[in-house]
């Protein structure tokens, strides 16, 4: 494990170094959201740390002393899945005094949201691959309580910025979109009332093309307006709650 040490600032030059007043490691933990077939997905690796081995796990390693905490997201990120530039949002820390088996770590979750279909792992060592949210029941260290924490900042978020309509296509239905704030935040929504308030902020575009092979009546598909939610977010979306 690599070790973070603060050094007393009464040393004197040319004299010995004294013992590091603190010993501690930093860390980061990765939670990277997906949505496919209506079902919140998390991309999960297999521990091969005792005593987790074979336990599920969040992708996370150590913060090298020389590196960056930003700069160690997108390097674990990049060698766990060989994506690159994937946008991770910083959530909170977790520091526990006996979280980690090996001694003393702090972590810090960051949190994103990906397009399955969009963006395909090109590594799964230690078995990396997409979990249904809604049947992980136990994971190694505490990351159960990480991603339960990722989770509640994503159904907050959802309700004040547009940030989930980075799981679904550019084209989407009205059906896909309740579908997926209903199982984002993990509740029914009236079908008329939900459908009252996206069109109240005039962020919807009718791209005039309806689904095809559909095991359902085909609905209409739409576009969001990015670039008007840019200029008038704040009178758009803020305070919008579903």
């Amino acid at each position: 494990m690599e070790k973070s040490t603060i050094i007393s600032s009464n040393h004197i030059q040319g004299e010995p170094a004294p013992e590091p007043e603190f010993t501690v490691g930093v860390s980061v933990d990765c939670v990277i959201f997906g949505f496919e077939d209506y079902k919140l997905k998390v991309l999960l690796i297999k521990s091969d740390m005792l005593p987790y081995e074979d336990h599920w796990s969040l992708l996370g390693d150590i913060v090298n002393p020389d590196e960056d905490i930003d700069a160690a997201v997108s390097r674990i990120v990049k060698d766990r899945t060989g994506l690159n530039d994937v946008y991770m949002e910083q959530v909170r820390t977790f520091g526990k005094v006996n979280r980690h088996p090996k001694g003393r770590v702090i972590t810090t979750a960051y949190c994103s949201l990906l397009n399955i279909r969009h963006n395909e792992l090109k590594i799964l060592d230690n078995e990396l691959h997409w979990h249904d949210v809604q049947e992980i029941k136990e994971m190694a260290f505490d990351h159960m309580e990480i991603l339960d924490a990722c989770r509640n900042w994503l159904q907050y978020r959802v309700q004040k910025h547009p940030l989930g309509l980075r799981l679904l296509e550019t084209e989407f239905s009205l059906r896909d979109l309740q579908l997926l704030y209903e199982t984002i935040l993990g509740e029914k929504m009236d079908r008329r009332n939900f459908r009252k308030k996206f069109f109240s902020m005039e962020l919807l575009i009718d791209t005039g093309i309806m689904e095809k092979n559909v095991p359902h009546r085909p609905g209409k598909l739409y576009r969001f307006d990015y670039e008007k939610y840019g200029k008038t977010k704040k009178k758009k979306w803020q305070g919008i709650d579903f």
